[in-house]
């Protein structure tokens, strides 16, 4: 498990951070279909909190995408670098998210986040953020619309409406199971939103969220557990 510092130039305020999506949005690349569903590798990443102790925990885990079989995991724990601030969320979570990233062994292929891409207030959530840091590609499988409106989709899976900000689509509510509630797809980097729907669906086979999403987040959890236990903070102590 790796243990993180934040970079010191990491946004301290709401500005400082509103000023980095102002500058990196231009560079989501929006005009690549993305690896086919079903290749290559497939990388959920999530993130857990103890903020009483001022802990997030990250985790990465790599499947076959053709198996969904787990190829390798990694974890990270780091300190909170930001204060909570809706439509900032990636603030909060991208350097321990980098560092379990750094830790695989492999390549990660298509990256999964638990969270929006282009569905997000600036356009520019974590999933994009995320995307352009690393030149990967990259997908927000949100479980709930945010602010976003939507017509539910019909029961069968795969079923899809548009999720919509006003008159612009900025992603899709999506069935991945019959009669459940639908997810929330929306593009990061290097993918379409065809693709990011494509993706979604190979990823729930089962169940309503995608199996990257269900295996990194029961990772993370644990890690944090185990960091908390061992007494290791967030500033590497």
């Amino acid at each position: 498990m790796a243990t993180v510092s934040v970079p010191p130039d990491w946004p301290t305020t709401e500005a400082q951070a509103r000023a980095v999506q102002d500058e990196l949005r231009g560079r989501v690349v929006l005009d690549e279909p993305g690896p086919p569903p079903g290749t290559g590798h497939v990388t959920g990443v999530d993130v857990a909190y103890d903020d009483e102790r001022d802990v997030v925990a990250a985790a990465a885990v790599v499947l076959d995408a053709a198996t969904l079989e787990v190829v390798a995991e990694a974890t990270a724990i780091g300190h909170v670098p930001f204060p909570y601030v809706p439509g900032l969320l990636a603030f909060r979570e991208i350097p321990t998210v980098l560092a379990a990233l750094d830790a695989l062994p492999c390549a990660p292929g298509l990256v999964v986040c638990d969270g929006y891409g282009l569905a997000h207030p600036r356009r520019f959530g974590l999933a994009c953020h995320l995307g352009v840091l690393t030149g990967l590609p990259t997908i927000g499988v949100a479980k709930s619309p945010f602010t976003f409106t939507y017509k539910e989709p019909a029961p069968a899976r795969g079923s899809a409406t548009p999720l919509f900000a006003g008159s612009e689509e900025v992603g899709r509510a999506l069935r991945t199971q019959d009669a459940v509630k639908p997810v929330f797809v929306s593009v990061g980097h290097r993918v379409s939103l065809a693709g990011a729907c494509a993706h979604t669906l190979a990823l729930t086979p089962e169940f309503r969220l995608p199996e990257t999403t269900r295996r990194a987040d029961t990772l993370c959890r644990r890690a944090l557990r185990e960091a908390v236990r061992s007494g290791v903070s967030g500033n590497g102590g």
